[in-house]
């Protein structure tokens, strides 16, 4: 038992940090979704936490699926729950069933984190940037500036996903908005990604293809500051 005062830690590292299998799939990971400073610090933490909630779900929906009958009562409802919850993530689609939380892969989750979707939303021109525009407080969701690269964003407010009205990038005619849309039409040959859903909508070959995107787009750090000026 933890102290009163400090919530418990709800994620767990792995049971064997060295292996040099799951090392250098995290920093495949850490580059394509501009995890933790952009140089790894802080990064592995963010894809543990991503893969703690999807052992918990996981571990839910096979608790479900054993049942001999979970079509009412109790567990009818913890499973619609489940499902709901999920479509309000964006981690599932319209339709979904129980057995589609078992297809949800680590990065469904990492493209649902709030730096991701303002990547695939037009608003950055690569995931580090991203990362940048939200702990300057340049996005919000809504009226409210939210500062957070690793919120989980619902679909209700990812329609409420923009620049926010104090930012100078608020302006359509600022010179980064203008080199943002340039980048990205450089990064994906003139076509503007879609946002990639979990099972039942868009394919993984499409969250791959963009994640890739993102990866070798230009980094353009410099220029936010330089567009503040």
């Amino acid at each position: 038992m933890g102290h009163p005062r400090f919530s418990k830690r709800r994620w767990q590292g792995p049971k064997h940090p060295w292996r040099s299998e799951r090392i250098a799939e995290e920093k495949q990971l850490i580059l394509n979704y501009g995890l933790g400073n952009g140089k790894g610090i802080g990064g592995h933490r963010e894809i543990w936490k991503a893969r703690s909630s999807l052992r918990r779900w996981r571990r839910n929906a096979m608790k479900l699926i054993g049942r001999v009958d979970s079509t009412v009562g109790h567990f009818a409802r913890e499973k619609e729950d489940l499902i709901h919850s999920l479509q309000r993530r964006g981690l599932l689609g319209d339709g979904a069933q129980i057995d589609d939380v078992l297809r949800l892969s680590v990065d469904h989750v990492l493209a649902r984190r709030l730096q991701s979707q303002v990547y695939f939303k037009g608003l950055a021109s690569s995931m580090s940037q991203a990362r940048q525009l939200l702990v300057h407080n340049h996005i919000s969701i809504g009226d409210q500036v939210t500062t957070v690269p690793g919120y989980i964003i619902s679909r209700t407010d990812e329609e409420q996903l923009n620049y926010h009205s104090n930012s100078p990038l608020a302006n359509a005619s600022h010179p980064l908005r203008e080199e943002i849309e340039m980048l990205r039409a450089a990064a994906t040959y003139g076509e503007e990604p879609e946002t990639p859903s979990g099972p039942g909508e868009p394919e993984q070959d499409d969250l791959v293809e963009l994640a890739e995107a993102a990866a070798a787009a230009p980094s353009a750090e410099d220029t936010v500051a330089g567009g503040e000026a």
